[in-house]
């Protein structure tokens, strides 16, 4: 199973928040169903962008990329 960084974006108030996961339909309902503390307050979500990395070091510097400026500034572009 392959690493998957993705982005949710809140309905609410537009935040992004970036993460990373071996399966994200799981960790997307952790998300929509408040179990997540950083997510809870701003349900609800919606899955914006996601894509594969081939192990935990690159799903994590992609990850830290994307919660950068720029690398939101790229999410809000979709």
């Amino acid at each position: 199973m392959s690493n998957i960084i993705y982005a949710i974006q809140s309905k609410v108030d537009n935040r992004i928040y970036v993460g990373f996961t071996k399966d994200l339909n799981r960790r997307l309902k952790e998300h929509y169903q408040g179990k997540t503390k950083s997510t809870k307050g701003f349900r609800p979500w919606i899955l914006i962008y996601q894509e594969k990395a081939p192990d935990r070091a690159s799903a994590r510097k992609r990850e830290k990329y994307l919660k950068s400026g720029i690398g939101k500034e790229f999410l809000k572009s979709l």
